[in-house]
């Protein structure tokens, strides 16, 4: 059985100006396209089995990441359902000199496990033995939608 911290995918992004909206930081719809790339990567690890996007609970935009900055994304399966995989994703605006990160985006996603003819399939049980993935899954359970 897949283990929480397994299915864990942090990518980064360069926010560019083709990224940027008309205030000069991360247009809103490319945050939420890096998340969902995020996610589905993290139910894919989970799963074994292509999955697709079936829902995104309410997306809470904090605050901006300006072009020129970098976009750290988070994402990681919490619980999973018959063939159904849930994945938090966060969105921070990284310092790379630092290493500071500061929380902008934040959402739950639903993916659905899927064959070759776009049928669900079952997952498998989600597993955390590790003190890393008890903090995680804790903190996705904390705020996850009900």
């Amino acid at each position: 059985m897949p283990d929480l911290v397994e299915t864990r995918i942090q990518n980064r992004w360069m926010v560019q100006p083709n990224h940027a909206n008309n205030l000069g930081a991360a247009h809103g719809g490319n945050v939420l396209k890096w998340m969902d790339e995020a996610g589905a990567m993290s139910a894919v690890r989970f799963s074994g089995e292509i999955c697709v996007t079936a829902h995104m609970d309410e997306v809470n935009f904090k605050q901006p990441v300006p072009v020129g900055e970098t976009a750290f994304i988070d994402a990681y399966v919490y619980d999973a359902g018959r063939t159904s995989v849930k994945v938090r994703a966060q969105v921070y605006r990284e310092d790379l000199r630092s290493g500071r990160r500061e929380l902008t985006t934040n959402c739950y996603m639903v993916f659905v496990a899927i064959n070759e003819d776009n049928e669900p399939v079952p997952v498998p049980d989600l597993t955390v033995s590790t003190e890393e993935g008890d903090r995680l899954h804790a903190e996705a359970l904390d705020g996850a939608p009900e």
